[in-house]
């Protein structure tokens, strides 16, 4: 097997082929190449699919804007013309209230506004700013093994010809997303079987939406049986629709062709079926299964995992993509570190693996309580105290460590929730009814 030397082979002398290689082009390893780049790194980034490529996830939360303007990139996304997202609205399936989260009432998001975006172009931009960063990348490149010795890594790379090369790297950053190429072949990969969901999705056009700055703002209808719908206003025309079930809900739905599973779960579904009314749906209907899982380690000798690769939460606080640009960041920051000391082992990248775990705990305690009835009959509540709701919405754009104030309000909202479950201190939604058995087949 060849070395991979650029365009080349076997004329370079330095035993490395780069300082750092990445795993995976979407917007991990995208901010990953690009911070490395911008640090003056020899980075190789090895995605196996050719851009753009369609990609589930097109809701970004306010805290992205922080790791654009780190990267230099944020121009460029304003530029884009992408859909205006100011915040999130939140209510019942049969419509009779809504709760707005508004990014502009928490002092601590900086920049309030963000985007509702086709990821096919997001991830585009991200990796082109990338190599205009200074990044090397290698599309329709798939890393078939990764080889840790104590003096670097050693990648096996198919190209598009399925020609194999070698690379040799000081490090690696596994972005490889939900494929997780080092935590499989580590075995690190831990399910959350509390959040065993199916999402089942299309886009449509003819799907009104709200008037003014909120027309762009994404919609949460929740489901008596703590399923879920999305509405994301990816464009002028399209709108993004989904539902999420957790798995023994939708394993007692009839064995229906995807299409129609989506249609009969629009229909039951009050709220949804009035913003449905007049809809047409213009993508084929995919579904997702088992979003939610996380990791033993999220670094090694030599090695880190960021994005999807190292954890992933059900989408329904929209954090994949947001987590994704955050740990790609910080990762590189991670990496850059080490090769300037010297040190690139697992307690080097300790405090990188502790804020990942952090971040991912912070925000699961969120996602784990929107599956409980209390959860909602409070946050699906209009009105409320100003300062509680504040605090919320602080991690609902994503400051997942907000200030100390805001920490205890939240400790205090999620009391009343525990709270809600014994004592209704505020009216209780409808709850679900056991589910019918499958049709037979």
């Amino acid at each position: 097997m060849q070395r991979w030397v650029g365009e080349q082979v076997g004329v370079r002398q330095d035993p490395y082929d780069c300082d750092v290689a990445v795993i995976g082009g979407g917007p991990a390893g995208a901010a990953a190449g690009a911070a490395l780049g911008r640090a003056g790194r020899r980075v190789l980034v090895f995605e196996r699919d050719h851009f753009p490529r369609f990609h589930i996830g097109e809701s970004l939360l306010a805290a992205a804007n922080d790791v654009f303007e780190e990267l230099g990139v944020m121009e460029k996304v304003r530029a884009a013309g992408f859909t205006r997202k100011w915040g999130a609205s939140f209510g019942p399936a049969d419509g009779s209230s809504e709760a707005y989260a508004d990014f502009t009432t928490s002092p601590e998001v900086r920049h309030p506004q963000t985007w509702q975006v086709p990821r096919a172009e997001l991830d585009l931009l991200l990796l082109e700013h990338a190599a205009a960063s200074g990044a090397e990348i290698r599309q329709e490149h798939r890393v078939l093994e990764v080889a840790f010795a104590p003096d670097g890594v050693t990648l096996e790379v198919a190209g598009p010809d399925g020609k194999k090369l070698a690379a040799r790297a000081r490090a690696v950053i596994d972005a490889s997303g939900r494929l997780g190429l080092l935590a499989r072949k580590l075995r690190l990969r831990v399910d959350e079987p509390r959040l065993a969901n199916i999402g089942i999705y299309g886009h449509y056009r003819g799907v009104p939406r709200p008037e003014g700055r909120r027309a762009g703002d994404i919609r949460i209808v929740g489901r008596d049986d703590m399923g879920w719908f999305w509405f994301i206003p990816i464009s002028p025309e399209l709108m993004s629709v989904g539902v999420v079930l957790p798995r023994a809900v939708f394993d007692r739905l009839p064995r229906l062709e995807h299409e129609a599973l989506l249609d009969r779960c629009i229909a039951e579904t009050p709220a949804a079926a009035a913003l449905m009314r007049d809809a047409r749906r213009e993508w084929p209907v995919r579904v997702e299964r088992d979003f939610s899982y996380t990791v033993r380690a999220y670094a090694g000798d030599r090695w880190l995992l960021a994005g999807d690769a190292g954890s992933f939460l059900d989408p329904v606080f929209s954090t994949g993509v947001t987590i994704a640009l955050e740990s790609g960041v910080e990762a590189a920051r991670a990496v850059d570190e080490g090769l300037r000391r010297g040190d690139l082992s697992a307690r080097a990248f300790g405090g990188f693996a502790r804020r990942q775990r952090r971040r991912y705990l912070a925000f699961r305690r969120f996602v784990l309580a929107f599956y409980t009835p209390s959860f909602r009959d409070l946050f699906f509540r209009p009105g409320g105290a100003p300062k509680l709701a504040a605090a919320v919405v602080t991690v609902v754009a994503g400051r997942w460590h907000p200030s100390l104030w805001r920490r205890l309000l939240l400790h205090w909202f999620f009391f009343l929730v525990w709270l809600q479950r014994w004592i209704p201190i505020v009216p209780r939604a409808p709850r679900a009814q056991p589910a019918p058995a499958p049709d037979a087949v």
